[in-house]
């Protein structure tokens, strides 16, 4: 069974940043965010996902997790919105207004926190993430379950923190470097279409 010792702390690190720092629905979000809105606007964007996420983990580790085995069809209709949702910020992303046009101000707005950590329970990066953390790095049964959690929690929140503050300044720097409205408004429809074929291992599944 799983233990907390150096070698535990290490690959739990590991496998928080890969699967922090890879594309994902996530990412591609803030990078958007980050191009159309600047970087201080996508903070509380930023924060909902850290927060949220590890949020999801110690609920999916104590109790929800059970529900969803007890009644799949729950699971089946978070896994339709989740697709449904993610379409429809496809859209928004490929349709924003940037920053740089007209008056200088954006159409619309940054995704605000309590939309970005309600997000988690329906995107299939994060179930798959955490659904597999839970799997590998806890011992279910053991007297070491609730730190081991807390640990997780909190090696993830600084990795997806990290690592979202990173594709926020890429998307903040593209915007700078393609200089146009218009050049940025094709840089956000690349990421929206990313964003579409994040979907493909949730259609996998199904």
């Amino acid at each position: 069974m799983p233990s907390i010792d150096a070698t535990w702390f290490l690959s739990v690190l590991a496998f928080a940043v890969s699967m922090s720092a890879t594309p994902g629905p996530n990412n591609a979000m803030v990078t958007a965010s980050g191009a159309t809105f600047g970087f201080m606007r996508t903070w509380p964007h930023m924060l909902g996902v850290s927060i949220g996420f590890p949020v999801m983990l110690v609920a999916l580790a104590f109790g929800a997790g059970g529900l969803l085995t007890a009644y799949p069809a729950i699971h089946l209709v978070m896994k339709v919105l989740g697709a449904a949702y993610l379409l429809w910020l496809a859209w928004r992303i490929g349709t924003a207004v940037p920053a740089v046009e007209g008056t200088g101000e954006s159409r619309g707005r940054p995704m605000r926190f309590h939309e970005a950590a309600l997000f988690q329970w329906i995107n299939p990066k994060a179930w798959m993430i955490a659904l597999g953390a839970l799997a590998t790095y806890t011992g279910v049964g053991t007297d070491a379950v609730l730190l081991q959690v807390a640990w997780l929690s909190a090696i993830f929140f600084v990795a997806a923190l990290l690592s979202l503050m990173l594709w926020t300044a890429i998307g903040t720097g593209a915007a700078r470097l393609l200089g146009t409205a218009r050049r940025i408004r094709v840089f956000n429809i690349v990421l929206a279409v990313l964003l579409v074929a994040s979907l493909l291992p949730l259609l996998r599944e199904g």
